[in-house]
């Protein structure tokens, strides 16, 4: 393939066989463009990717997404036929909005900057950069908007999915999402995030093949439906996929459908088959899977399992078990494909640091805010998380040009200054963020799928129950390295002109009112 048409190479390839360029928002081009009229063009920038809450009010996340974005930066460039839209676009007063030159700029435009990330599968936490970009300010701002896309759902939809399987206790979690997911991409992402998250398979066959994600599925009620009786609608299956029986048991009268498919199934063990079991899609679960194991148990057939689906989330089935239910597999499809009760993670991309050059010296640079939340953390940042005795004990927050030495780590609270920790010396250190891209260049191979469900499983496994459980979660000690607190407490002064106060003893005028301020 041509420079237009680069050459597949994952998921987006295979979907789309062109560069995805224009997957942004208009002010990104009309920004590049500023930067490019302005002389700005070669200006470095650092931009960070994080989150400011933890989705579904829980304590942690699951970081998805990474392969994505790799292959997303390897294949970004402007088509003609990208360039021929741009040229097209107009101003107010009609006249054309880019003019010849950037477009020729942006034709030659590769990616060329550093990135580094946290791998997929790691627990990640509010204000944490799971993504720092440092390079071309042009490039950097051109990206915001595809690495939010690419990052944002697939951490949320990998999060919900981890929740769901700890509600189930490790049980298997099928996603069955695929029919009320946001579109073909929606569908296609939140089937390998789920999976990331801890689901043992997907309904969606062609997130198998795409991500070899395995894939589950029998029959629905329309095929009992079209038989005159569901015992011969049941036989005609056994008859037609022997090796793949999990019969849908709620078309009519549920309890009689769990006794047609012992029947059916005794019919399969004549034959040397197995029945795998029967799935229950509506009604009492609890009470209908109790009566339904006996019926099973009773009928010759104690480890046929019972599949349980209808609008299950981490709270149903909490629920579920509690009430003792006798459901050994969970299809979970709306409320984990769509993250029904928080549809997004709310992901920001933030300047924290400018230099002219990429061998000068960076300056760190802050947004301010009337929220506490929303002030921005300056400075080229890395994660280092501390464990200890086989448990997660804090993360740091810092700035990579001034690293604290060794066995001297001390955390701030980001909206709060008063709360602090210092972390054991003595605990295990790891940083999160590692080489992804070294200019331009991708330096680092995802791993295999389940690689990345195992990083997830392992990751939870570091953290205190109280941190999992769905209401008032426990609160994993995050924040910043004191000294980039005290440098970006620095900064906040100086924006709001206390600085100034001090040198003049004069009274500066009010900052502006942010109250507003939606960003």
């Amino acid at each position: 393939m041509g420079e237009d048409h680069p050459q597949a190479t994952g998921p987006l390839g295979e979907l789309y066989g062109t560069s995805l360029a224009l997957l942004t928002d208009l002010y990104q081009l009309t920004m590049a463009y500023g930067y490019w009229r302005s002389g700005n063009a070669s200006k470095q920038a650092a931009f960070h990717l994080f989150f400011r809450k933890a989705p579904f009010g829980g304590g942690y996340a699951i970081a998805c997404g990474l392969p994505y974005v790799a292959e997303y930066l390897e294949r970004f460039r402007f088509t003609t036929g990208d360039l021929d839209y741009l040229a097209t676009l107009t101003g107010n007063d009609g006249a054309p909005l880019f003019d010849d030159g950037f477009l020729a700029y942006l034709r030659d435009l590769r990616f060329s900057c550093d990135v580094d990330a946290v791998p997929e599968g790691t627990v990640v936490f509010a204000h944490e950069p799971l993504l720092r970009i440092t390079g071309s300010i042009i490039e950097a701002q051109l990206l915001e908007t595809p690495l939010l896309n690419l990052l944002n759902f697939q951490t949320l939809i990998a999060t919900k999915a981890a929740r769901v399987v700890h509600a189930t206790g490790g049980e298997p979690v099928l996603e069955f999402g695929l029919r009320r997911a946001q579109g073909v991409d929606g569908g296609l992402a939140a089937s390998r995030a789920a999976f990331v998250g801890g689901c043992a398979a997907t309904s969606n066959v062609l997130a198998g093949r795409l991500f070899g994600v395995p894939v589950r599925g029998t029959h629905a009620h329309s095929w009992v439906m079209s038989f005159d009786t569901e015992l011969e609608a049941f036989q005609a299956y056994a008859e037609a996929m022997p090796n793949n029986c999990v019969f849908l048991v709620d078309t009519y009268d549920t309890l009689q459908g769990v006794r047609h498919a012992v029947q059916v199934g005794r019919w399969l063990s004549e034959r040397g088959h197995q029945m795998v079991g029967v799935r229950l899609d509506s009604g009492d679960l609890a009470w209908l899977s109790i009566e339904a194991r006996k019926i099973l148990d009773e009928g010759g057939f104690p480890d046929a399992v019972i599949v349980a689906s209808s609008d299950l989330d981490e709270h149903v089935i909490q629920s579920l078990k509690t009430q003792h239910a006798k459901i050994t597999v969970w299809g979970v499809g709306t409320k984990l494909a769509t993250a029904y009760d928080q549809p997004a993670l709310g992901g920001v991309y933030k300047l924290a640091a400018v230099r002219p050059g990429p061998d000068a010296p960076w300056e760190p640079r802050l947004k301010l805010s009337e929220q506490a939340i929303k002030v921005s953390t300056p400075g080229v940042q890395q994660v280092r998380r501390f464990i200890q005795g086989g448990e997660l004990v804090g993360d740091a927050i810092y700035d990579t040009s001034t690293p604290p030495p060794d066995g001297d780590w001390v955390i701030v609270d980001p909206t709060d200054p008063t709360r602090r920790k210092r972390l054991p010396s003595g605990a295990a250190q790891e940083d999160l963020l590692v080489p992804i891209f070294r200019h331009g260049r991708r330096v680092w191979q995802p791993p295999p799928l389940a690689d990345a469900q195992a990083r997830t499983r392992a990751q939870l496994a570091l953290l205190h129950p109280g941190v999992k459980r769905f209401l008032n979660p426990h609160p994993v000690p995050v924040g910043l390295e004191e000294h980039l607190h005290a440098l970006k407490t620095r900064l906040v002064m100086r924006a709001r002109g206390f600085e100034a106060r001090h040198a003049s003893g004069s009274v500066p005028p009010s900052p502006p009112d942010r109250s507003g301020d939606p960003s």
